[in-house]
Formats: C-alpha cells, sequence, structure tokens
C-alpha cells in the first residue's frame, strides 16, 4: 500500500505542497492561509489517512517529540497512575512519552536510561531508585533535560516536584496520637534514599513533639526485595515488643498491602488490636472490611506540574531551577478510628 504524501494531498487540494505543509504543521495563522482551505487540507488527509513521517520530521529539527518517563515500580497503583497523567498531559503538548519501570534497582535504571538517550527523547521525567545519583549527573553532565518526580537527590541541584514527606508522616503520627494512640510503630523501606528517610523523621517528630518516648523496636526497616517475609517478621517483632505497639504506619503502599495480608493471617482485628495509616492510595484501601486512612498524595498535581516543568526546560535550557513540595492530604477512615469512638463491648 503506498505512502499518502503531501503532494498527494495538494493535487487533490489544487493548492502547493508547502502550502499543505504549512497547515498540516499548525503554521495556517502564521502564513496567512485562509480558514476554508485550510479545513479542506485537513480533511482530505483525514480521508487520504494521511501519517506524518515523524523520523524524517525529527532529522530536520533536531527533536524526536518524545520524552522518557522512568518510574520506580510500575505494579504500584501510585506510579501506575502518574504514569498515566503524565502521558495524558504530554499528549496534550503534542509529546509522546516511553515509559519504563526500573524496580527500584539503579543497574535496570541505567540500562533504561540508555536505550531511552540512544532512542535520542528530549527529555526525562524520572522517579529515581537508589543509588541512581550517577545517572543524575551524566544527564546534568550531557545538558539532557530531566525533572525528577516524588523522590530527589538533596546534595544534588535538579528541579523537581515531590510530595513534602516529613510533613505527611509527621501528619499520620499526629493523627494517631490524637485518636488515643500511644505506642505507634512505622514499617518503612531500608533505603538512603531522601523521601524514605524524611518519612522516618517525620514520624519521629511526631512522637517527640507530643512527649513520647520513641522505642526503637517500633521502628522497622524491610529489603524491597525480601519485603514480603521482611512485612511478616517485622510485625511478628513489633507485636510481641515489651512495649507492645498500638498503631501502625506503612510508609509505602506495597508495604501497606503485605502488611495487611499478614494482619489478616494472624487473626488481628483493625483497628482494636492494631489501628492503621497508610501512604499512598488504592481501591484496594476501599475494598478492606475496615477501610483504610492513608495520605493521598497529590498525583494529578505532580504528574502534570512535571510536565510543565519538563516542557519549559526543553523550551529554554537556561530557565531556573524549579523545585516544588507538595503537601499530602490525610484521609481519615475506620483502620485508624479513635479509641474513643470504638464501638462498646
Amino acid at each position: 500500500m503506498k505512502k499518502v504524501s503531501l503532494k498527494d494531498i495538494a493535487q487533490k487540494a489544487g493548492v502547493s505542497t508547502a502550502l499543505v505543509s504549512y497547515v498540516l504543521n499548525g503554521k495556517e495563522k502564521e502564513t496567512r492561509v485562509g480558514e476554508t482551505i485550510a479545513r479542506r487540507i485537513k480533511e482530505i488527509a483525514k480521508e487520504l489517512n494521511y501519517h506524518p513521517n515523524h523520523l524524517a520530521k525529527s532529522l530536520r529539527s533536531g527533536k524526536t517529540h518524545t520524552f522518557g518517563l522512568i518510574i520506580a515500580d510500575i505494579s504500584n497503583p501510585f506510579f501506575a497512575n502518574i504514569a498515566r497523567v503524565v502521558e495524558d498531559e504530554a499528549k496534550k503538548n503534542g509529546y509522546t512519552v516511553i515509559i519504563g519501570s526500573c524496580d527500584e534497582n539503579a543497574d535496570k535504571s541505567w540500562d533504561l536510561l540508555n536505550v531511552l538517550v540512544n532512542r535520542q527523547v528530549d527529555g526525562f521525567i524520572i522517579v529515581s531508585c537508589e543509588n541512581s545519583e550517577n545517572q543524575i549527573h551524566y544527564l546534568k553532565e550531557r545538558n539532557i533535560p530531566f525533572v525528577l518526580l516524588d523522590r530527589h537527590f538533596p546534595d544534588i541541584q535538579t528541579d523537581f516536584v515531590a510530595t513534602n514527606n516529613y510533613k505527611a508522616s509527621y501528619d499520620a503520627g499526629v493523627h494517631l496520637i490524637r485518636g488515643g494512640y500511644r505506642n505507634i510503630g512505622l514499617i518503612a523501606y531500608k533505603s538512603d534514599m531522601y523521601h524514605m528517610v524524611e518519612r522516618i523523621r517525620g514520624y519521629k517528630h511526631a512522637l517527640a513533639d507530643s512527649q513520647i518516648d520513641f522505642h526503637a523496636n517500633w521502628l522497622k526497616e524491610v529489603k524491597f526485595e525480601t519485603m514480603e517475609q521482611d512485612v511478616k517478621t517485622a510485625i511478628d517483632e513489633i507485636m510481641s515488643a515489651d512495649q507492645k505497639v498500638e498503631a501502625l504506619v506503612f510508609a509505602t503502599y506495597g508495604l501497606a498491602i503485605n502488611g495487611l495480608k499478614y494482619i489478616n493471617e494472624l487473626r488481628l482485628q483493625v483497628p482494636s488490636d492494631l489501628a492503621i495509616v497508610s501512604f499512598g492510595q488504592a481501591e484496594v484501601f476501599d475494598l478492606y472490611y475496615c477501610p483504610i486512612t492513608y495520605m493521598r498524595q497529590p498525583l494529578e498535581m505532580l504528574g502534570k506540574t512535571a510536565v510543565e516543568f519538563l516542557l519549559k526546560k526543553m523550551k529554554n535550557p537556561d530557565e531556573g531551577m524549579k523545585q516544588i513540595l507538595m503537601e499530602a492530604k490525610l484521609i481519615a477512615r475506620d483502620s485508624s478510628m479513635a479509641k474513643s469512638a470504638w464501638p462498646a463491648g
């Protein structure tokens, strides 16, 4: 089947190839093409099923109108939803997004980055994983535009869009304390990543500000690779500690799902045996027999703002650095019900 060219459209419309090119590249206003003829050209292009040759276009302009999105874990609904927001927002601006998931693995992230650089994407939005600082330096040295999303490195000057993780975690702790809980545990990832460090710091400060002594065995840090088993061990240790925990904060959605499965196996009742607050929103939290309280991160705004920052950066590489922290909102449900509101009996 012969590929439809600009010449074919021009012949059918009875105009020059240059005129067709102006209209299909959205330049009819600049070149003062009449509305009627512009509409006619677009209709013929549609009728003939014309598809522009992006490769030829990108060779001419040096732009591919694509950017890479590297996320940490596509199985996490938070990242899957953010990917959708980024994709939709990019499409509105005439960009295609190539998405890759690094599964919290720096080597995999490096491979993805190289593939996408070789595909000559115009820029990157990256949810960084641990030990990937060298990748950020690599992009900076080559002046490849990028924006970090959800996670950033405080020691590297970059554009980023993230949640105020310290405040979110602090709010989760304060919410439980106000509900009458004193012995509060936290299950987090064992990680030097700034967002995780900030979640732990916020939790500890919430306890300190309420004059609650922090006990080291209330905080459990588990490995991403062995999460399922580590979460079970962490809950066993937390529940058998001398200062028995009565409420638990999960620092991520993945940790919460594994934790809730095991809490069910142990036949523990939420919230009477153990109150729960989690990070990350997901439909699953509504389906649990006791709807789960969670910290809702503004994923729509995070995704849209990351795209906006990247587009500005690509347009004007000398644009000043943009860094923004957004607030998470605590959505209180039955899993962290105040003790005073527990049903009698």
